[in-house]
């Protein structure tokens, strides 16, 4: 690999910064999936090999640039990693990315492992090459987040042209160029599907006929665990499907089973081609796969929910303590106001006892949606909040579009500094690169001027009264205004504030502190009580004490 580009998204978010880690090729955070698609497609150009990488939802924003990519062609391997999210353990839909694959016609790889996810790259490098299109690579959360040893072959330096090549009928995708370009697009995939019937990266284990499992990635796995002894038809390549392999493997073996996460997309194509497959139940399609789940489906039952597996006490994700978004949450929650969340640790928000977001849709929705919420109803009703890194990737068009038609509503930007919830990357707005390197330093406040925004605030969440009042004047402005509160996050401030300590004789146990959320404050014997490990001094609930029970102790 020579470039890579991707913008951070769990369970993808740690392939870049290893690749850095590494020292293999250029690396770099785009603004967003689209974005860094679109890069990839120029150090293609250039004849370099390009990653770009991102989670199943990030595969929606990049879609355009990527259906038109299957036409153009590539001049470097290019590979598109998109990482699906089974059982959305952080994620707002488990939607499939094989279908992209189908959709788009483009060859599609997915390794069982961390050796396979390495050499399927290098295969995906020589695929994309050898018929000029991308390769989609899909893995999923629990290939993303294993750990085993991987042996790693020479690397391989690839010769570039000295001089770009002007070619516009591959690249000008005007409907004449188009039209040719997917009859030669054709051409290639029809290639492809005889490829998937020798390709190595498919193979039949023979054990007992009684049973055949057609399987891929990390499905493989589970299912060799719940059942060894059986035949497997493992598939490295899921598109485009080795028809006449698969039938050669079924007629050999009295039960067809497939076993895979997500929905059907395997057990359609195979009955699409005319095989008998067993019908799994249909609960199986929720969740993620287990060993255990597999061993369900096996006998034609699924005895086990999602997560019936663990015998671990569940640990809901909370806000970090000493966050600073929790005040801005206590301050819309005191204002009654209805508020259009987006993607991030943000959306937390909406769980209790802060329970101040009441939506969620995908990455910049919460602020059209605030919007057309505030057009109908033709009043200030709802407030769109909305992260730093977000506001970058999706939500700077809906702010234009707010400013456009004029719309009486408030948008708050949660500038902590930082993508938090996807491990605390950079992005435009940190002054630094993937890297850690010093970088042109978004302003968010002068995007949101030049954006047309008359009415900007920016404010410290830290301070309650603060917030409350600036979030006030917004609300009663006439026009479009936005409230950016910023404050770096908990985990990025080095210097820890003494912590705070309540007073037993003082308390009224009015419940105040505990309606904060904060993971630092807890209930004993009916009184609140503070744990000092994991107080970060933020002081939020000594704002809120109507009596003055908690204060600040020493350094």
């Amino acid at each position: 690999m020579d470039f890579g580009s991707g913008y951070p998204g769990t369970p993808s978010s740690e392939i870049l910064p290893t690749l850095a880690d590494l020292g293999v090729g250029h690396v770099e955070w785009s603004v967003n999936e689209k974005c860094a698609l679109e890069a990839a497609v120029g150090a293609s150009l250039a004849g370099a090999r390009a990653l770009v990488t991102m989670k199943h939802v990030g595969l929606n924003v990049a879609a355009d640039p990527f259906f038109t990519l299957a036409y153009t062609g590539v001049k470097g391997g290019l590979v598109v990693v998109s990482a699906d999210d089974p059982d959305m353990q952080s994620s707002q839909n488990e939607h499939d990315s094989r279908h992209y694959a189908r959709a788009a016609q483009v060859p599609m790889l997915e390794p069982a492992d961390s050796q396979e996810a390495a050499d399927f790259v290098r295969q995906a490098y020589e695929l994309s090459e050898e018929y000029d299109m991308p390769v989609l690579l899909r893995a999923t959360t629990r290939v993303c987040h294993s750990h085993t040893p991987v042996e790693f072959g020479p690397r391989e330096t690839i010769a570039r042209d000295a001089e770009l090549a002007k070619e516009p009928q591959k690249y000008v995708m005007i409907p004449g160029h188009a039209r040719k370009r997917n009859a030669i697009r054709l051409e290639h995939w029809h290639e492809l599907v005889a490829l998937a019937e020798t390709t190595d990266l498919n193979r039949v284990e023979n054990g007992d006929a009684s049973l055949g499992i057609v399987c891929s990635g990390v499905a493989y796995q589970y299912a060799k665990e719940a059942a060894p002894e059986a035949s497997f038809f493992k598939l490295g390549m899921t598109w485009p499907l080795p028809k006449a392999r698969l039938h050669e493997f079924a007629a050999g073996v009295e039960r067809l089973v497939v076993i895979e996460e997500s929905g059907p997309f395997l057990a359609h194509a195979l009955r699409a081609l005319g095989l008998e497959v067993e019908h799994s139940p249909a609960t199986l399609a929720l969740g993620e796969l287990s060993p255990g789940r597999v061993a369900g489906a096996l006998a034609g039952e699924d005895r086990q929910g999602p997560r019936a597996d663990s015998d671990l006490p569940p640990r809901p994700p909370v806000l970090c303590p000493g966050c600073p978004h929790r005040p801005v949450f206590v301050a819309l929650r005191k204002l009654k106001c209805f508020v259009t969340g987006d993607i991030g640790c943000y959306t937390l928000g909406t769980l209790p006892p802060l329970s101040a977001l009441h939506t969620c849709l995908c990455m910049g929705a919460g602020i059209g949606q605030a919007h057309g919420i505030n057009t109908v109803f033709g009043e200030t009703r709802s407030v769109a909040v909305i992260g730093d890194s977000t506001f970058i990737h999706s939500g700077i068009t809906g702010l234009v579009n707010i400013a456009y038609n004029d719309s009486n509503s408030v948008v708050v930007i949660l500038d902590n500094s930082t993508t938090a919830m996807t491990g605390g990357q950079e992005h435009p707005a940190t002054g630094r690169t993937l890297a850690g390197e010093p970088a042109r330093k978004l302003s968010l406040e002068g995007i949101c001027r030049a954006a047309g925004i008359e009415d900007v605030a920016v404010v410290d969440p830290a301070d309650l009264e603060s917030i409350e009042t600036t979030l006030r004047e917004a609300l009663d402005s006439d026009g479009p205004a936005v409230v950016i509160a910023r404050r770096p996050g908990g985990l990025l401030r080095r210097e820890r504030s003494a912590p705070y300590a309540i007073d037993a004789e003082a308390c009224v146990e009015c419940g105040q502190c505990l309606g904060l959320g904060c993971p630092a404050i807890s209930s004993e014997d009916g009184k609140p009580v503070i744990d000092a490990a994991l107080c970060t001094g933020c002081g939020l609930c000594a704002q809120v004490c109507p009596t003055d029970a908690i204060a600040q102790g020493e350094e």
